[in-house]
């Protein structure tokens, strides 16, 4: 009988050409196949044979579907979020912006009301109702697949009574101001480069912000001022290579723009203050 060590070293023979990280993506594709969570497939791997649909995970992880698709769901934060085609898988690197709000919050009772722009499956809201959970928010996307997503996971975290979600045009019709402002927009060049799978499965509106990656920036930077509660903060996620570009744009706007880092060191969000 094939053991768990065995089936995962088979598996990480097999996807060095369609990922960075082909041991991580074994493991969770054989804990997902088990019906476990990877921490017990690697602290009391299972004796039972390796489940058969295990081989079919490996053929669409090699095929290029990301393994948050295959198996469904992603961890984000302190939360788990259900993601799925339509959807942008979230990334570490957003954490960034959470951290930051965390410090800026950090001597009092943290935002009473939250808002987040390009919302997608309710990545960066939900993370902070679950921080903070005397706050309410309100998350806006274009997309009906991912707000559903957004939905989903409220209701499951139990945040439901405190997000709302609806479908809008950034910030068009938002009139009220808020203490804490999170934005993960389409930051990518239209030419880029992505990892595998990237441009292939995830939904190119929530990726590609025109021939420089700052399309959305420029609708965005008129609007954060007015949104911003006295003492408030945004935090608007940017590429590695766009600290100048994109803060020139909220700077031509009378705001101060600073630069906040991710654990790699690399510029990974601008955070205005009110």
């Amino acid at each position: 009988m094939k053991t768990v060590e065995r089936a995962l070293q088979e598996a990480v023979r097999r996807l060095p050409d369609c990922t960075d990280t082909p041991r991580l993506d074994a493991e969770l594709l054989l804990a997902h196949a088990y019906g476990i969570e990877r921490d017990e497939l690697l602290l009391r791997p299972p004796t039972a044979p390796v489940p058969a649909g295990f081989a079919d995970l490996l053929d669409r992880r090699c095929a290029g579907e990301p393994v948050a698709y295959i198996i469904g769901h992603r961890a984000f934060w302190n939360i788990e979020l259900e993601v799925g085609p339509g959807a942008l898988i979230p990334r570490p690197d957003s954490e960034t912006l959470i951290e930051a709000a965390c410090e800026h919050f950090a001597r009092g009772d943290g935002p009473e009301r939250i808002l987040d722009l390009g919302a997608g499956p309710g990545t960066l809201l939900l993370a902070a109702l679950d921080q903070w959970p005397r706050a309410t928010g309100l998350g806006i996307d274009s997309s009906e697949a991912a707000l559903a997503y957004a939905q989903r996971n409220a209701q499951r975290l139990g945040l439901a009574p405190r997000a709302q979600f609806r479908r809008g045009d950034w910030a068009k019709k938002v009139t009220e101001r808020f203490d804490l402002l999170l934005c993960n927009p389409p930051y990518v060049a239209e030419n880029a480069e992505l990892g595998p799978g990237v441009k292939e499965h995830e939904p190119a509106e929530a990726l590609f912000g025109g021939a420089d990656g700052l399309d959305d920036y420029r609708r965005l930077a008129p609007e954060v001022g007015r949104l911003l509660a006295p003492g408030g903060l945004a935090a608007i996620e940017i590429g590695y290579d766009q600290g100048e570009s994109a803060a020139a744009l909220f700077a031509a706007q009378g705001l101060e723009p600073m630069l906040a880092r991710d654990l790699g060191g690399r510029p990974r969000a601008l955070l205005i203050k009110a």
